[in-house]
C-alpha cells in the first residue's frame, strides 16, 4: 500500500489543468476500516498537505463524532478523494474534482484495502461515481433514502459550510440520517 500511496503523491497527470499544480493528497491504510471518498482537497488541505482540516472537517468530524485524534488515525479513516489535488477556483466554489484520478486510481487503493466496514460517500461527484444508475436524480433524494445503499455505502452532503442552507431546508438530515451515521461509526471504529 505504501509504494501506491508514493506513486500517487508523485502523480502529475493533471498538473496543467491546476490552477495551484499538482500536490495529490490521500491518507489511507490497508487496515483502514472506514474509506470516506469525497469531491476534492480544498484550497486549503491544498496548501497545509492536510485533508479535512478547514470548516467542512470541522462539521464532518461533528457529524461522524469523532475526535480529530479518532479522524486522523488512518487505521480508522481512509480519506480517497475523486480528485486527489486542488482543482482550483470556481464561480461558486471549488471546481469539480478532475475526472482522470478515480478511474486511474481508485480501483488500485480499493483492491489493497484489506476489511473495510464501510463507505462513506460524500457529495455528488462521489455518488454518481460510484452509485452510478441507483443515485436518485438529486442529491436530496439520494441522501434522504440513503438505507437503500447501505450496508456497502452511506451517502452524504458535503459537509461545507456553504451547504449550511441545504441542512436548513431538510431538517431531515440532522434528526434521522447524522444519528445513523454517528451509530454506524461508533460501532465500527469503538
Amino acid at each position: 500500500m505504501q509504494k501506491l500511496v508514493s506513486e500517487i503523491r508523485k502523480c502529475t497527470l493533471c498538473e496543467p489543468h491546476l490552477d495551484l499544480g499538482a500536490k495529490p493528497i490521500i491518507s489511507i491504510h490497508k487496515k483502514s476500516k472506514i474509506l470516506l471518498i469525497s469531491q476534492a482537497p480544498g484550497r486549503i488541505a491544498h496548501e497545509k498537505g492536510i485533508p479535512w482540516d478547514d470548516p467542512g472537517g470541522r462539521n464532518l468530524r461533528k457529524w461522524l463524532q469523532v475526535s480529530e485524534e479518532v479522524f486522523y488515525n488512518v487505521e480508522n479513516f481512509a480519506i480517497l478523494p475523486m480528485g486527489f489535488c486542488y482543482p482550483g477556483k470556481g464561480k461558486t466554489g471549488d471546481k469539480p474534482p478532475k475526472k482522470e484520478c478515480a478511474p486511474k486510481w481508485h480501483s488500485r487503493v480499493l483492491h489493497e484495502i484489506e476489511n473495510a466496514q464501510l463507505t462513506i460517500l460524500i457529495g455528488g461527484y462521489a455518488q454518481k461515481y460510484y452509485l452510478k444508475a441507483q443515485a436518485k436524480k438529486t442529491l436530496t433524494e439520494t441522501v434522504d433514502n440513503y438505507p437503500e445503499y447501505l450496508p456497502n455505502y452511506f451517502v452524504l452532503p458535503h459537509p461545507s459550510p456553504r451547504n449550511r442552507f441545504w441542512i436548513a431546508k431538510n431538517p431531515w438530515f440532522e434528526k434521522n440520517v447524522i444519528p445513523e451515521l454517528q451509530k454506524r461509526v461508533a460501532a465500527i471504529i469503538s
